[in-house]
C-alpha cells in the first residue's frame, strides 16, 4: 500500500482570508498561498497546514470532525480565542478531563483542554 500524509487540514467557509486570519493567530502560522477563494497556512517545513477555501452553503450542522487543542492553561487560552473572535458553547468533563468545547468566527466547532 502506498504511503499516505495530511497534505492539510481543510476548512470550508464563507471567508477565506478572515477564518484564516483567526486560525493564523491561533495556531502561530503563517500564509502560505492565498486567493480569493483558497488560503493556506503553514508551520514551516513539515507542520501542519491549514486550509480555507469559499464555499456557497454556510455550516448549518455540528461538524463531523473537530480539532482538539492541547494548552498548559485552558483558562487563559479560552480567554484569549475568545479575545480572537472564537466563542465558547460550553465546558465539558469526564473523570481524566476537563475541556472547552468552542466555535471559530465562522461556527466550526474545536475543543480546548
Amino acid at each position: 500500500m502506498a504511503s499516505l500524509n495530511i497534505e492539510h487540514i481543510t476548512f470550508d467557509c464563507e471567508d477565506p482570508q478572515s477564518l484564516a486570519a483567526f486560525w493564523a493567530k491561533v495556531m502561530d502560522l503563517e500564509v502560505e498561498d492565498d486567493s480569493d477563494d483558497f488560503t493556506r497556512l503553514t508551520a514551516g517545513q513539515g507542520g501542519i497546514h491549514f486550509a480555507f477555501q469559499k464555499v456557497p452553503e454556510g455550516k448549518e450542522a455540528k461538524n463531523r470532525v473537530h480539532l482538539d487543542l492541547n494548552s498548559d492553561n485552558m483558562v487563559k487560552t479560552v480567554e484569549k480565542l475568545v479575545g480572537l473572535g472564537g466563542s465558547v458553547v460550553q465546558e465539558r468533563s469526564s473523570p481524566n478531563t476537563t475541556w472547552t468545547v468552542m466555535r471559530d468566527p465562522e461556527g466550526n466547532e474545536f475543543c480546548v483542554n
